[in-house]
């Protein structure tokens, strides 16, 4: 399991509340952030996301840890009769409805506050469960694997998109230098909250990813867990079913 890493180091909350806060608070400028941060390469990686979930016709889609709601409004596309967007912070899915909104998707994307490790869903209730860039604030990470699970319906398939770090040399050096001091500096210069891009930076270098991830996906009863890497392992998809 990754080292527990949470945004807010001199405060006592729990990490799931710190996660929340964090988000509140660069929940305005989160987009344009995250376009900088990865020069724009999350679009595509995005896209590759939606693919694999489109690819299995699905009628009914849970995109947690929604954000500012970018993988809910690209699946409805899909033509899924249902999409729920999930996520723990109030301010990120003011952001996220405003988009909704103006996207005319109030009949079919459907936004809610929640908890990722408690989900507010019966047993078997969606045919594909996302988490793009959510799973390492997770605060117990099989817990919410676990529950995504419960979800899903049988042969549901689960699609994530999280962080990586490359394996091979000079990619490897270069995402260290850049995700150890670049980013936590780009956070500082354009957002108020100076921890919030330092936990993005340090959480990232901890959590598990690649086969160790794979294997915990394993671990909880996922089935078929393909492993790809996104620009040599800046960022990794992994898919799997229920």
């Amino acid at each position: 399991m990754e080292k527990y890493v949470k945004p807010y180091k001199d405060s006592l909350d729990g990490k799931k509340k710190q996660v929340s806060q964090m988000f509140d608070n660069i929940s305005g400028n989160y987009d344009a952030l995250n376009r900088v941060i990865t020069f724009g390469m999350d679009i595509s990686w995005r896209k590759n996301v939606f693919a694999i979930a489109k690819a299995t016709q699905p009628d009914s889609i849970l995109d947690i840890a929604t954000g500012t709601g970018d993988m809910a409004i690209m699946f409805a596309k899909t033509d899924a009769a249902k999409i729920v967007g999930l996520d723990i912070s109030a301010g990120m899915l003011d952001v996220a409805k405003a988009k909704v909104r103006k996207a005319k998707l109030e009949d079919t994307v459907g936004l809610e506050l929640g908890d990722a490790e408690n989900l507010p869903f019966e047993d078997n209730s969606f045919d594909v469960v996302s988490v793009t860039y959510g799973i390492r604030n997770f605060e117990d990470l099989e817990r919410g694997l676990s529950e995504i699970l419960r979800v899903l319906n049988p042969s549901g398939t689960l699609v994530i998109l999280e962080t990586s770090v490359p394996d091979k040399f000079p990619m490897k050096q270069g995402y260290i230098m850049y995700t150890k001091y670049m980013l936590p500096l780009i956070g500082r210069l354009f957002s108020k909250d100076k921890k919030a891009y330092a936990y993005l930076s340090e959480s990232a270098m901890v959590f598990p990813y690649g086969e160790k991830l794979k294997m915990i996906l394993e671990k909880i009863g996922f089935r078929n867990v393909v492993i790809a890497p996104q620009a040599q392992g800046i960022s990794t998809i992994y898919s799997g079913t229920k």
